[in-house]
């Protein structure tokens, strides 16, 4: 099994270098000709002309776009991302201290999606065919009907204004010193023994993450429940019944073990997408991750951290993609087997 799995991986890792090749290019592209001189913004108001083209000179903004790209393009693949030009500090720096954030915000708004997703999706399958059921179904499709940030500011009027049981603002309360070892605050709390900070934490996190997860959710249990649809028409279902095997077990050891895998490909889509709509829910939290990073970036025409973080954002959707399509292949002998 690991064979087939490395496989995968190499030939996905060989297909993922053009692709962020194509993306750098493009993002490189369309920032460059926007109406913003990256070195009049990282000079002082009082700059003068001469001083403003010296470092443009010092930037390379003077070259040819294609020269000017290779120059970033060598850059990068050092490690150096650049300076910001708003925050004076280095992007790879800023990077490293917004994306562990996103990752875990969007890592607990999957799972919230998932929990939620496979219980609406066996629960529409249990009531199909009643007026339960109907109900139950036009009750999925007003949620797929609500965007996230919606859900997001109605918990917070309803659990942070209304009845104040949940914070909804930062990462981590005033009170406690931030732990730095790995980036990933949730583990950082473990790490250091603190079980209270670990629970604060995880309560900042609730609400931005309910309102992902919930959004997410109706697309998962909506494709289970046709998958549970079309598997249960299946030969070898009905003759599980006819043998007098109990419903229950025929659900869960049957028709939902070959129902999960549309699911989990649909669920490794949604990731991505998910990943990327953090943007929003950051922004009404005041979640310090990449997405108010690059809100920030795009307030202050901040060039070199619009960049990277558009280029962090590809690297994780592959990465989330090719971890997907290994799952998929250990899940699926008969991809094992082609």
């Amino acid at each position: 099994m690991i064979g087939p799995v490395l496989a995968l991986f190499g030939k996905r890792l060989l297909a993922a270098i053009p692709i962020l090749f194509v993306v750098s290019a493009l993002v490189f592209a369309v920032l460059r000709v926007l109406p913003v001189d990256p070195a009049a913004m990282s000079m002082p108001p009082n700059a003068t002309k001469a001083e403003i083209e010296a470092k443009r000179t010092e930037m390379g903004l003077d070259r040819p776009l294609p020269e000017q790209y290779a120059i970033w393009l060598g850059q990068t693949l050092r490690g150096d991302l650049g300076t910001s030009i708003h925050f004076r500090r280095g992007v790879a720096g800023l990077i490293g201290e917004s994306l562990p954030a996103t990752i875990e915000l969007a890592a607990l708004s999957m799972a919230i999606a998932a929990a939620l997703g496979f219980a609406g999706g066996l629960l529409l399958f249990h009531l199909r065919g009643s007026w339960r059921g109907e109900a139950a179904d036009l009750g999925s499709t007003v949620l797929m009907s609500t965007p996230d940030f919606l859900f997001g500011l109605m918990f917070i009027l309803a659990f942070g204004v209304a009845w104040p049981i949940l914070p909804f603002t930062g990462r981590l309360a005033a009170s406690f010193a931030r732990p730095m070892h790995t980036g990933f605050l949730l583990l950082d709390t473990l790490i250091e023994g603190r079980l209270d900070m670990f629970a604060d934490a995880l309560a900042h996190m609730i609400l931005p993450a309910t309102a992902l997860g919930l959004a997410f959710s109706v697309p998962i249990m909506r494709v289970l429940r046709s998958s549970l649809y079309e598997v249960d028409h299946a030969d070898y279902i009905r003759q599980a019944r006819l043998r007098g095997v109990p419903e229950g077990r025929i659900l869960l050891r049957h028709t939902l073990k070959n129902a999960v895998l549309p699911t989990l490909t649909l669920m490794g889509v949604q990731f991505g997408f998910l990943f990327g709509g953090t943007l929003l829910i950051e922004v009404i939290y005041s979640y310090p991750g990449l997405g108010n990073l690059m809100v920030d970036a795009v307030r202050n025409a901040d060039l070199p951290i619009i960049q990277a973080v558009a280029l962090a954002y590809a690297v994780v959707v592959l990465v989330i993609n090719m971890v997907v399509d290994a799952l998929y292949l250990v899940l699926n002998p008969r991809l094992r087997a082609a």
